[in-house]
């Protein structure tokens, strides 16, 4: 397979390959060349299978330095002999070398390393989890608020990826007080890297506090550094809005004596002063009567704030302002004559509150306490906003209250680095933040990704009509839309970032934050796949970027991953885990299959195991419990076909795909055997009820609770077209465009159809539909159909005197801006799934759409089905 750079600076990087279906075998060796023809070291693992058993995805670790712009990996049965990381393993842990340093790491207590050694020098020891929460004082005369200090339990340390460029080993524990008080989960990652000076933590915690008790008051890792030299000899540097925020231990201003000529300004340039004679003397004098800063705080507050800090040693004295800005990178670098540190934290303003606080600076050895959520910010209260739902005027799942902090999570990514030298330059700070922050990925062309029909059916975009030209148009300005809409409407902070608000408000020019269901997305109706399946068939890196925070935040903080709610997600809410409704759809593997097999990044794999068998939570909660007796049923759970069982069809696909084990194939086809066997098959329902033991669905007549359109508008179409060519069930590719056959009837004719079993069951917003109503006119050869889906779909955006489509109006001192950039009717939902039917629909009926907007215009005018979703 042939790739490309996309994006990013240098270093280690993994990347996906697919392979044609029989051509990959299991065992199966690989080589990678570079750009220059050179061969390149590759490690490579598999990701996924075919149903014969043959490899269809792999995840390939090489250096992007010596890969350059391009790489093509080959299957070959050669092995490049290299001298590669050694391992050693024993009862008490782990030593790793890796040509340029030494890592000890324990397999007992709180460390994930105790030490790094480089030619015999201690470069670090003692990286440690650190929580800090805050909770309500227990003194019942006290109305104050308490700290408690926390630090990491290890319960298993596993070398979760060994190879001659990688190791990655997997830290699983909790954190723990001196009461033996145990909260919030923790796995780690650090990945050890042949040749690299870097050591690199993919860092993620799941709130398992009692949300009215447990403030987030600091979480981080912490680890210390050998020191030594003279004080003036001590730097510590932070990047900041511009340039670098350079400072030492020893200021080289004084008063009597004067500092010799010269020195302060060398000190300042990153020179180690190797004072003698009079200088040296006159220095020391200084020294016995000049403050000393020992510790520095770094800040990350909020999204357009950073603040840095100073204090002496000692207990009772005061921090004083440094320095304040705006927007930090988030690189820190601190040293001495004996060697230095380069500290990264990935998207560090983004996801405010970031920070460091680097103590001990005037000391043996400096501990460095890496923040991601710094205890100088504002705890984070995991309560919600009010005692009860507000269901019909606020469009919340119910009127009780169901929000539930319980299993949440948050990932993070941090970058440890080593250096000799006293301090690395500041153009050496900022590159090495730069390129932290964006990671090199290699990709495939989307030509590529289409020819093997990776995740599913999409199209190309094309230009040879005036209609193709604005379709393809109206996708790059609303994608523009939302990528600048995160800026402007600051959708920053850690448990905020990468996801996008449901609705907009046109009267108070905001997104409704604060109604109800109309708030944060929370997935509803995947504008995850319209990100992905936009990226495939574009292949540009600013979409990649949208789409990959977008994944991180919903498949971490959406979701549950402990807890009685385990395997599923929160719908969409004032607050991430606001909303009563817990569904399976939000939580779905569907989502982020994508940024796993492009990448295969790890932390994914834990997110799939805990789907893999969350039919089980069924049992807990049963997803329509509120609207059928428990007395009737004969089965102990409901599904609708879509979008409950559909979601664990997605998590079983996967589960299937990446461990090639039947057992969950075999899930799929209990389901499925079901829906074949209901009157009208997949029309049918899409209310059942559900065994989660046996797996079966029961058919319990033509019900749907919330419309029909919820079957088909969470990403239904796309597991299922996906689904049906892995298991080859050309009768269910037969009930997919009998599906969209029966959406785009007259109620009249439906009826007709399906002898009045459908009774008055409507089936609402046909826009959602209509890609399998392409899908079945495409295999029906039914162009009567094709032509009515395009009608239904471009009459949701164009009217006969209006084809603006996604237009932005410009409103000047509007929002706290000077030019506030709106599109005044916009919704997350309508342009989920606008584009994403698009984007299908073009695959299947391009050539049943009109070549011109006369023609559109004129289809739109035309009789038919008029329930059509449009935008406001």
């Amino acid at each position: 397979m042939k790739l490309h750079k996309l994006k990013g600076g240098a270093g280690y990087t993994t990347f996906g390959c697919m392979w044609k279906k029989g051509e990959c075998k299991p065992g199966t060796g690989f080589t990678c060349v570079g750009d220059s023809g050179n061969r390149v070291p590759v490690q490579s693992r598999i990701t996924a299978y075919w149903p014969d058993g043959s490899v269809k995805w792999t995840a390939h670790t090489a250096d992007s330095e010596k890969l350059g712009n391009f790489a093509e990996v080959k299957m070959s049965s050669e092995e490049k002999k290299i001298q590669g990381i050694e391992v050693q393993e024993t009862k008490e842990g782990f030593t790793v070398k890796n040509g340029v340093m030494t890592v000890k790491i324990p397999k007992q207590g709180g460390f994930l390393f105790s030490e790094v050694l480089g030619e015999g020098n201690v470069l670090a020891r003692n990286a440690k989890p650190e929580l800090i929460l805050q909770n309500p004082a227990e003194v019942e005369e006290c109305k104050g608020f308490v700290d408690r200090n926390y630090s990491g339990k290890t319960e298993e340390v596993i070398l979760e990826e060994k190879g001659d460029l990688q190791c990655i080993f997997r830290f699983r524990g909790t954190h723990m007080d001196d009461r033996e008080d145990e909260k919030l989960q923790y796995i780690i990652r650090m990945k050890v890297s042949l040749g690299s000076e870097s050591l690199h933590f993919t860092h993620t915690f799941i709130y398992d506090g009692n949300e009215n008790r447990d403030f987030l008051k600091g979480l981080g890792v912490s680890f210390e550094k050998p020191m030594g030299g003279e004080p003036y000899n001590r730097h510590v540097k932070f990047s900041v809005d511009n340039g670098v925020f350079h400072e030492s231990s020893m200021t080289m201003v004084s008063w009597r004596p004067r500092v010799p000529a010269g020195v302060y300004e060398a000190q300042m340039k990153d020179d180690v002063i190797d004072a003698e004679g009079e200088v040296k003397e006159t220095l020391d004098k200084i020294l016995e009567d000049i403050p000393l800063w020992d510790t520095y705080d770094f800040c990350q507050d909020s999204v357009s704030h950073f603040a840095i800090k100073k204090k002496l040693a000692g207990e009772d004295l005061i921090y004083i302002d440094s320095l304040h800005g705006q927007k930090s990178e988030g690189a820190l670098s601190f040293g001495s004559t004996q060697g230095s540190v380069l500290v990264g934290i990935r998207d560090f303003w983004e996801k405010y509150p970031s920070g460091y606080t680097v103590e001990g600076l005037t000391g043996d050895s400096a501990k460095c306490s890496i923040w991601l959520w710094s205890p100088e910010a504002r705890p984070m209260d995991f309560r919600h906003y009010a005692t009860r739902g507000y269901n019909q005027v606020c469009y919340e799942g119910y009127d009780y209250k169901g929000a539930d902090p319980y299993g949440i999570a948050c990932t993070n990514e941090f970058v440890i680095r080593f250096d000799e030298r006293m301090i690395p330059s500041d153009t050496e700070v900022q590159n090495f933040i730069e390129e932290f922050d964006e990671p090199p990925v290699y990709v495939g062309s989307p030509e590529f990704y289409h020819d093997m029909r990776a995740f599913g059916y999409w199209s190309l975009p094309a230009d040879d009509t005036e209609t193709e030209k604005w379709l393809e148009r109206e996708l790059d300005k609303v994608f523009r839309f939302y990528e600048k809409e995160v800026e402007q409407r600051n959708w920053y902070g850690m448990f905020d970032y990468g996801d996008f608000m449901h609705t907009y408000d046109p009267v108070r020019h905001v997104w409704r934050y604060d109604v109800g269901g109309y708030a944060w997305d929370n997935t509803e109706l995947v504008p995850t796949l319209w990100l992905w399946l936009y990226f495939l068939r574009t292949g540009r890196a600013d979409v990649f970027n949208l789409a990959e925070k977008l994944s991180r935040h919903t498949s971490e903080v959406d979701v549950y991953h402990i807890g009685k709610y385990k395997g599923m997600g929160s719908r969409h809410n004032v607050r991430h885990w606001g909303c009563p409704c817990k569904e399976a759809r939000i939580a779905m593997a569907g989502h982020h299959r994508y940024y796993y097999y492009l990448t295969g990044d790890r932390r994914l794999e834990d997110i799939f195991d805990e789907l893999k068998d969350n039919e089980k939570t069924f049992l807990n909660l049963d997803p329509l419990g509120d609207f059928y007796e428990k007395d009737k049923m004969k089965m102990p759970s409901h599904a609708r076909s879509g979008p409950d069982w559909s979601s664990l069809c997605s998590n079983w696909m996967t589960e299937w795909e990446r461990k090639n084990d039947e057992t969950y194939k075999k899930k799929i086809e209990i389901g499925s055997g079901d829906i074949k066997k209901a009157p009208l098959k997949l029309v049918s329902g899409p209310d059942f009820e559900f065994d989660p033991d046996t797996l079966h669905l029961g058919y319990i007549g033509e019900k749907t609770t919330g419309g029909t359109h919820l079957q088909i508008c969470m990403g239904g179409p796309s597991i299922w077209l996906e689904m049906a060519d892995l298991l080859e069930d050309e009768e269910w590719k037969d009930m997919l465009a009998e599906y969209g056959r029966i959406y785009f009837l007259s109620s009249e004719e439906r009826a007709k159809a399906t002898n009045g079993l459908v009774g008055k069951r409507e089936f609402s917003i046909p826009m959602f539909a209509t890609c399998l109503g392409a899908y079945g006119a495409m295999r029906l050869k039914d162009e009567a159909l094709a032509s009515n889906s395009w009608r239904i779909l471009l009459n949701s955006l164009v009217r006969p005197d209006n084809c603006d489509g996604f237009t932005v109006t410009e409103l000047e001192n509007c929002g706290n801006r000077a030019t506030l950039d709106e599109i005044p009717w916009i919704s997350t939902n309508f342009v989920a799934q606008f584009c994403l039917n698009v984007i299908m629909s073009l695959e299947f009926t391009r050539e049943s759409l009109p070549k011109t907007m006369d023609e559109v215009k004129k289809l739109i005018e035309s009789s038919g089905n008029n329930d059509v979703f449009r935008r406001a």
